[in-house]
């Protein structure tokens, strides 16, 4: 915005309630004013979008929603933003106005800080941080021109623009802009366009090393250096700059701005025990030494006092919400204290550094406290107050204020219905404010205001709030895969989807482990309803089959009974057997108990009896006719038909040279 143009909304009355009173910085997306509340009868800041923005629907949405991000917080180190609105075509928000010096002024002034009050600066940072993460909001932009240290010490945090509700990965860029100060950005913003709390105690610890060295700790010539330093680069130990830090801010610095986010500090809340830890562990003489960077000029000290503050001639962009403080010529001042002839400085400013006497929190502060009066600027102009008085005096004001004017009543429109725009729309030609809530409906579409507190019809004041319930469609969701899961951790796989376990019955499976889900009911990956029952088949595992007995049973009858019951048939080597035919089953192992499907039954077959050729022994005596036989292996049955005349082998009942089973008898007809 030029400054032709900034000038020229000077003395405008926006919104019919704040009278601009000067042009104080210039943002990326807006311009910030001086402007008075008239309504309250207090200074703030009044930012503005640029022209050229406002009629983007993707940039006024992002300005709106720093709103109603910010103004979610209440704490008294965090900026706090009063109202938003819309006055032909000028998109606003009004902030608290904070008098005061940003960071990037008190680095630049009197940087390298020494370890107390760099301590004592970021501590508050990190509650206002805390506050912020608690409240489900990641502030994604943390760098010195958006803390201001006010008059009296008090640490605040601003423009919570690029906030954004926390989920497991929030997006950092959106309409292909990379959203943050590129400086501060944490790895994972600049590789992966993510972020999450722990990318603000990246940027925090990039604030406390650039306290105690006066320079940043990533730079170089292009963004694009600078981007890749953080991703492929490391972080110096400030020591390394400034040798009289203390090894345990160096610590520090390298916790918080670890490259792995799993490596930095889990929270705000962390980080600031571990730097109250620090700070008791320091010895007095460590927590006030002021060093100097390595190979640097030794500067004069730098001088506070709380006359205006000088002009910073270099290209840092200003804080769009410090203003700079202003105390009237000797007002406030000692009466004895003398100036220096030679810069009008009083002697006892020169002893005492600006940042003496920041408060310091041993634990976690969340109470709200107000700001400080501010002193003003110049004088204020109560003309509004004089024509109201005129106004009065001929009978009109009055009804003008309580009628048209912003003391007025209005009536609550009937938006039910109609879709969020176009009850926003409606609603504020009402003077009224939209405080949008989301919940699901099974009748109405997404974006639907489903009811309104209070009820259409309702009268109240211009400028009150009224809740929006708007619907967010139907609450589906989609039932996971089930199948493979151990039975005991179902519960635990729906219970986020707010889906229940159903019926669960059992099957033998030869291929699904015990305990694990075979199948499932709904499928995976349909759309269901809250509290949808899932049914499920768990597996006993594979099912026990009895071994059949087939001993006796011929070969092939054996095999194909064990193949039918889902057993497999092993034959083992065939063997001779006296008592079971040959093809026969002589035995089987196992001989009985259960298998499971494809296991083994090995089947020993007969091949019948050993087979011995007969000698013979026809007209051989008795008794070598008998042990021929029965060295062989067979029995012999002797029988004398005439006595024993010549004891000699007449007849043999198996002739000699046949063959005959091993074992078997062979009768001798002796004479």
């Amino acid at each position: 915005m030029t400054s032709s143009v900034a000038d020229s909304l000077v003395g405008r009355v926006i919104d019919g309630r704040y009278r601009v009173l000067s042009h104080l910085a210039d943002g990326g997306m807006a311009s910030v004013y001086v402007a008075l509340d008239a309504r309250l009868d207090r200074d703030v800041a009044l930012k503005i979008m640029r022209p050229g923005l406002a009629t983007d629907a993707v940039f006024v949405e992002r300005f709106r929603s720093e709103a109603r991000s910010a103004a979610r917080l209440s704490h008294p180190n965090v900026v706090a933003v009063f109202d938003q609105g819309e006055d032909a075509g000028d998109v606003f928000l009004a902030m608290e106005l904070v008098e005061g010096k940003t960071l990037r002024d008190v680095i630049h002034e009197e940087a390298p800080l020494t370890a107390r009050e760099a301590i004592a600066i970021l501590e508050p940072i990190l509650l206002a941080l805390q506050a912020a993460h608690s409240a489900g909001l990641i502030h994604r932009d943390v760098k010195p021109e958006n803390v201001i240290v006010r008059r009296d010490g008090e640490v605040k945090v601003a423009d919570f623009g690029l906030a954004r509700a926390i989920t497991n990965q929030t997006t950092t860029s959106q309409t292909g802009v990379l959203l943050g100060t590129v400086s501060y950005l944490s790895p994972e913003q600049v590789e992966r366009g993510v972020a999450d709390q722990r990318s603000d105690l990246y940027a925090a610890g990039l604030l406390l090393f650039e306290m105690l060295t006066g320079r940043k700790a990533v730079s170089g010539d292009t963004p694009i250096q600078i981007a890749y330093k953080h991703v492929h680069g490391s972080i110096d130990a400030p020591s390394a700059v400034v040798p009289t830090v203390p090894a345990r801010l160096d610590d520090l610095v390298a916790r918080a701005t670890a490259l792995e986010p799993d490596d930095r500090f889990a929270s705000a809340g962390d980080f600031l025990r571990a730097l109250q830890h620090v700070r008791r562990d320091l010895s007095p003489a460590e927590l006030d030494r002021r060093g100097t960077a390595v190979g640097a000029t030794a500067l004069s000290p730098v001088i506070a006092t709380t006359a205006t503050l000088p002009p910073v001639h270099d290209n840092r962009s200003p804080s769009p919400y410090a203003a700079p403080s202003v105390r009237a010529e000797g007002d406030g001042g000692d009466p004895g204290a003398q100036r220096n002839d030679a810069d009008g400085i009083p002697p006892r400013a020169r002893q005492r550094s600006s940042l003496a006497g920041l408060p310091v929190h041993d634990e976690p502060q969340l109470s709200h406290t107000a700001a400080l009066p501010l002193q003003r600027r110049r004088a204020r102009r109560r003309w509004p107050w004089w024509v109201a008085a005129l106004l009065l005096v001929g009978g009109g004001a009055a009804g003008w204020w309580f009628t048209v004017g912003p003391g007025g009543m209005t009536v609550v429109p009937a938006v039910v219905g109609q879709q969020l725009t176009a009850a926003d729309t409606a609603l504020r030609q009402a003077s009224l404010s939209l405080d949008e809530n989301e919940e699901f409906s099974e009748t109405a579409a997404k974006g639907i205001v489903l009811r309104i507190e209070p009820d259409p019809g309702t009268q109240l004041s211009k400028d009150s709030i009224v809740r929006v319930v708007v619907s967010k469609g139907q609450e589906r969701y989609d039932v996971p895969s089930l199948v493979g899961t151990k039975a005991d951790d179902l519960a635990k796989a729906l219970s986020p989807l707010t889906l229940t376990v159903g019926e669960r019955t059992s099957a033998w499976n030869e291929k699904v482990p015990e305990g694990e889900v075979i199948s499932q009911d709904p499928k995976a990956g349909t759309s269901v309803k809250r509290g949808v029952a899932v049914s499920v088949v768990v597996s006993k595992g594979p099912q026990p089959i009895s071994v059949p007995s087939v001993v006796g049973a011929d070969a092939g009858a054996a095999s194909a009974a064990i193949t039918k019951a889902g057993l497999k048939a092993v034959r083992a080597d065939d063997v001779n057997s006296d008592t079971v035919p040959t093809g026969q089953v002589v035995s089987q192992a196992p001989a009985k108990g259960s298998l499971f499907r494809g296991d083994s039954v090995t089947i020993t077959v007969s091949k019948g009896p050993v087979m011995v050729q007969v000698p013979g022994v026809v007209g051989r005596p008795t008794a070598e006719a008998e042990k021929a036989l029965t060295d062989l292996g067979f029995k012999v049955q002797k029988d004398y038909p005439f006595g024993k005349l010549f004891d000699l082998v007449r007849v043999q009942s198996i002739d000699g040279g046949q063959q005959a089973p091993k074992g078997s008898t062979i009768i001798l007809t002796i004479v």
